[in-house]
Formats: structure tokens, C-alpha cells, sequence
């Protein structure tokens, strides 16, 4: 197996836009050689706790509400491309992502780390839900089939936020400045989302260089 190495944010649309097609290709490649392991970043790392408006913190960064409502629909038009749906009039804020990192963690530690990342994806961009919300993000992770009652006592704690965030600085000091990022072996880097035939290639190209191929 070949690891990939995925850095991403629940609350970055291209992050699921990525995945989308990631996952795509390893559908049709049954065999692929992957074995893939998901990585905090946090786009917002000084996110207040409890979230800020979407438009104000878009119109703040990116110089005024009009601009951020245009880049929403040309993300949202990305999704439509890829197969997916992104509504951002259900998305009324963005919220710290630390918690979501935390249940990725968890998740991981019980063999449904990707599962976990794919249920986060669309509990936000689909479904609108707030997972920065720790009722949430309990209901988020029996819906995978992680214990609700523990999860949520996790997540009342300060259990693995300094090992999250220690996390997330050793990727910066790596060079990841962008997610998503994905790295392959260790070696090859992509990044941003890539669409399904770039992957498809890379799988193919993969394969043909295994000892056993």
C-alpha cells in the first residue's frame, strides 16, 4: 500500500470538492494502492469558538459582502461540476473547526476516519448544520457508529486539542499552506482539488511502478 496523506478542513469547500473526485477514481480503481489518512488544518485557526457570519467574515477578507456572495456562487457552481451540491444559503456561519478536527481523530482511531471526514462534509455544505456545535458533532459521530455518549463527554473535555493544533503547526512547518493538500508516499505533492483523471493517471502510474506489477 502507498500512503496518501490528506490535509483538510471540514469547512473548506474545495477540500470537499476534492475529495468528491477522489473518491470518484478510487471507485473505479477497486485496487488502487492507497491507504489514506486525513490530517488537521484549520483555515481559521483563531476562529472565536462559537463561529462568525459567513458574509461578514467573507466580506472582511475578501474586501466587501458582493465579492464574497460571487466567489459563494462560483464555488457553488465548482460543486455542480463535480457532482455535488453547495448551498450557501443554508451556511449562515463558519464555525472553529477544532472540535471537528478532534472527531476526525477519534474517528480514526476506530477505523472510520474517512467516513467521519465524508459525514462532516455533508452535514456542513449539504445539510447546513453548525459542527462546531458539540450536540452536533455527537450526533455526527453515532451516525457512523462511534459511541454518542462518549464522544460527547470527549468533547466537554480538552482531550487531544493540544496534540490537534501541535498537528496542524507540524504541517505548516512542512510547507502546507493550502488544503486541500495531499501527499503521496511522502514524496509527491498535490494540491488543491484535483479532478478525477488526474487521480486516475497517478493510480495508473502507481500500479505500473509496484515491485509485484
Amino acid at each position: 500500500m502507498i500512503q496518501l496523506d490528506i490535509f483538510s478542513d471540514p469547512v473548506c469547500p474545495w477540500c470537499y470538492i476534492g475529495k468528491t473526485y477522489l473518491d470518484r477514481a478510487l471507485e473505479r480503481a477497486a485496487d488502487h494502492p492507497f491507504a489514506i489518512e486525513w490530517h488537521p488544518f484549520q483555515l481559521n485557526p483563531d476562529m472565536a469558538p462559537g463561529g462568525v457570519d459567513r458574509l461578514d467574515y467573507l466580506g472582511a477578507r475578501f474586501g466587501g459582502r458582493d465579492k464574497a456572495v460571487a466567489m459563494s456562487q462560483r464555488i457553488e457552481l465548482a460543486a455542480r461540476e463535480a457532482g455535488i451540491e453547495i448551498d450557501f444559503d443554508r451556511i449562515p456561519r463558519i464555525p472553529n473547526t477544532l472540535d471537528a478536527h478532534r472527531l476526525i481523530h477519534w474517528a480514526g482511531l476506530e477505523g472510520r476516519q474517512t467516513p467521519m471526514v465524508s459525514a462532516l462534509f455533508r452535514a456542513y455544505w449539504r445539510e447546513g448544520r453548525d459542527i462546531g456545535d458539540p450536540e452536533v458533532l455527537a450526533d455526527v459521530a453515532a451516525g457512523v457508529g462511534l459511541d454518542r455518549a462518549v464522544i460527547a463527554r470527549l468533547l466537554a473535555s480538552d482531550a487531544d486539542r493540544t496534540d490537534i493544533a501541535d498537528r496542524d503547526a507540524h504541517a505548516r512547518s512542512r510547507g502546507v499552506s493550502a488544503v486541500p493538500t495531499f501527499l503521496i508516499a511522502n514524496r509527491y505533492v498535490l494540491q488543491g482539488a484535483q479532478p478525477d483523471t488526474t487521480w486516475a493517471e497517478a493510480i495508473a502510474e502507481l500500479t505500473a511502478q509496484a515491485p509485484d506489477a
